[in-house]
């Protein structure tokens, strides 16, 4: 059997328990995090990654893993070199797609809306909590830039911790901080038999749906809707 064979009939069986309407969380963000906890439980690796995707000036996508570093109800925060390829995209198309994968317990969660640079304050925040060597990295990284070899790397690293050998505390880079994505539209989709998985989708009200609710006298925050496999 060739490799793509082998890849071709590799199956799993997704056997989780399903999920029905009544059992979805009335928004994105708790439910992001009933299923973060969940994930946590159970011992997923890095139960934080997500892949953020980004669309360059050329209108070519491209993705990568970071790791998400606060949750909230104003959005969902990374942090980055203002300078990296993804910043870069960001800058030119403020939106983005990120994609929480919890493979063990067969979840996923897509999170998609407009991104923002948090304020510098936050941003400090955050790098005064980072390891040193953490730090010292922030500053000798020229991120998504090419690099002659390894042992340059190395250099920049030697040189940055001789700059700072005698501070205390190593300040933010004013090219490094945050961007936080705010949740427009989010898809979940747990893994079941046969493919017939289950998705539902939050995604805000329009102007239809505020319309066919008016008698209720309160407009949904969140319309959740189930999406076919």
């Amino acid at each position: 059997m060739s490799d793509a064979d082998s890849i071709r009939d590799r199956r799993v069986q997704y056997e989780t328990a399903g999920l029905d309407t009544a059992d979805v969380a009335a928004d994105p963000i708790a439910q992001w995090q009933q299923w973060y906890d969940q994930a946590l439980e159970a011992g997923c690796v890095e139960p934080n990654a997500m892949v953020v995707s980004t669309v360059d000036a050329e209108g070519l996508p491209d993705s990568r893993y970071v790791l998400a570093r606060g949750v909230s109800a104003e959005g969902v925060t990374f942090f980055t070199n203002y300078d990296s390829a993804k910043s870069r995209a960001l800058e030119g198309w403020p939106h983005t797609s990120a994609l929480f994968t919890w493979l063990q317990l067969h979840r996923q969660m897509k999170l998609r809306g407009p991104v923002v640079r948090i304020p510098d304050a936050e941003s400090d925040a955050y790098f005064a909590t980072r390891p040193r060597s953490s730090q010292i990295g922030a500053w000798a990284s020229p991120q998504s830039q090419v690099l002659a070899d390894r042992a340059e790397l190395e250099q920049r690293v030697a040189d940055v911790t001789a700059h700072f050998a005698d501070a205390e505390t190593i300040p933010r880079p004013p090219n490094w901080g945050g961007w936080r994505i705010i949740v427009a539209e989010a898809e979940m989709w747990q893994g079941r038999p046969s493919r017939l998985h289950d998705r539902f989708r939050f995604r805000r009200p329009t102007e239809r749906d505020l319309t066919s609710d008016a008698d209720t006298g309160v407009p949904p925050a969140w319309i959740i809707e189930r999406l076919a496999p």
